[in-house]
């Protein structure tokens, strides 16, 4: 079944008898015994719901694995996933991170005794040269958050297995439409499914996807026992959410291409950090790893007041943190989703006062080009 398909159809199973296109909302949080000792399958929601299986199977589908989890948040799903270790276990993860993954890292999984190197994964022999005794895992974003570094996934994937690492990738930013980590032979998939996956800026979700049955056995032992499950409304908003996926993310895509050619025509705008971009140093690679390269821009600009005036004058384009929904937004990283990092490691990657981050949206490409000209010219 092809993919556009999936999205519309997702999992083929029945939980009602009148009919319903839609899938039902199981606002319940618990479910009737027929007996003693006896389940419909469903008993408490915090274990499981019938629209939120209905949405993991979709969701595992889409990204070729065995299974997925869904979360109330992304957080929530990374945050599980990183209960699968143990105190002394060393994790070798990318250097640009959303801040989120990186706040996570430093101030609850560092307190939980794990050890990390942060470098760029981009460079096999960087992580190689990381590998410890007691390193367990990788934990790469590609493209990276915000500078947009892609990591060969493929390559990491063949060292990790010969160490016996598991290999973690955040696929936020492309979603399983445009890249599946898991047939690149990564272990575990993440999303923020607040982002693409659900579309629209309504609603927070997170997954995780795992292609063994000994990690799914055991995230879902430590999902139950925690509690961060994603509610039944919410699991069918990202369901209808995901029903338009692939018609989003080609229009996203190719607005964010002819927006990102345009900005490299312009003289306050110094650099584009655009994957789709053959200019792009890694560009090659997400050609050969991906079907497509997303709408997610970084751009540098000329100084720091050009920057503060384009987010108190844009209007179309709207100055707000998030990605990945229908409106496009543009984003400060250094004051927004990375104003937790310290300055040192923000200049050090060159996330500063002169970079602005955009998410493309589905308006007219024209009426996004001519805002940024307004803006650009001071009108």
């Amino acid at each position: 079944m092809d993919f556009d398909t999936l999205c519309i159809h997702g999992s083929k199973e029945k939980y009602d008898t009148t009919g319903a296109v839609s899938v039902p909302i199981f606002q319940s949080a618990t479910f009737a015994h027929p007996g003693v000792g006896e389940s419909t399958g469903f008993d408490y929601s915090r274990q499981q719901n019938p629209t939120r299986e209905h949405l993991e199977k979709t969701i595992a589908k889409l990204e070729g694995g065995l299974d997925a989890i869904a979360f109330s948040t992304g957080m929530a799903a990374i945050g599980t996933v990183m209960e699968l270790f143990r105190p002394g276990d060393h994790f070798i993860a990318s250097d640009d991170l959303y801040g989120g993954s990186y706040r996570l890292f430093h101030e609850i999984s560092m307190k939980n005794g794990l050890t990390f190197d942060f470098v760029n994964t981009s460079d096999l022999s960087l992580i190689e040269s990381c590998i410890q005794p007691n390193t367990k895992a990788v934990f790469i974003e590609t493209p990276t958050n915000p500078m947009m570094q892609v990591t060969d996934i493929e390559a990491v994937a063949r060292l990790t297995k010969k160490n016996n690492l598991v290999l973690i990738v955040d696929n936020t930013f492309l979603t399983p439409y445009f890249q599946q980590p898991i047939k690149l032979g990564a272990d575990i998939v993440i999303h923020s499914g607040t982002k693409y996956l659900g579309g629209h800026n309504d609603t927070l979700a997170g997954f995780a996807v795992v292609n063994d049955q000994e990690t799914s056995d055991r995230l879902r032992f430590i999902y139950k026992t925690t509690g961060a499950c994603l509610s039944p409304f919410d699991s069918w908003l990202l369901i209808r959410g995901i029903k338009t996926l692939a018609i989003r993310m080609d229009k996203q895509q190719e607005n964010a291409e002819k927006i990102a050619n345009w900005m490299n025509t312009q003289k306050k705008i110094k650099a584009v950090h655009y994957v789709g971009l053959s200019s792009h140093p890694d560009y090659a690679i997400s050609k050969r790893q991906g079907s497509g390269f997303g709408a997610m821009i970084s751009f540098e600009v000329d100084s720091e007041k050009t920057a503060k005036e384009i987010l108190e004058r844009v209007t179309l384009i709207q100055y707000a943190e998030s990605l990945g929904g229908v409106e496009t937004l543009i984003t400060y990283p250094m004051l927004q989703t990375h104003g937790d990092i310290p300055k040192e490691d923000l200049d050090a990657k060159g996330i500063n006062e002169c970079l602005l981050r955009l998410s493309v949206g589905i308006e007219s490409a024209q009426d996004l080009i001519n805002e940024l000209s307004r803006v650009l010219e001071g009108e």
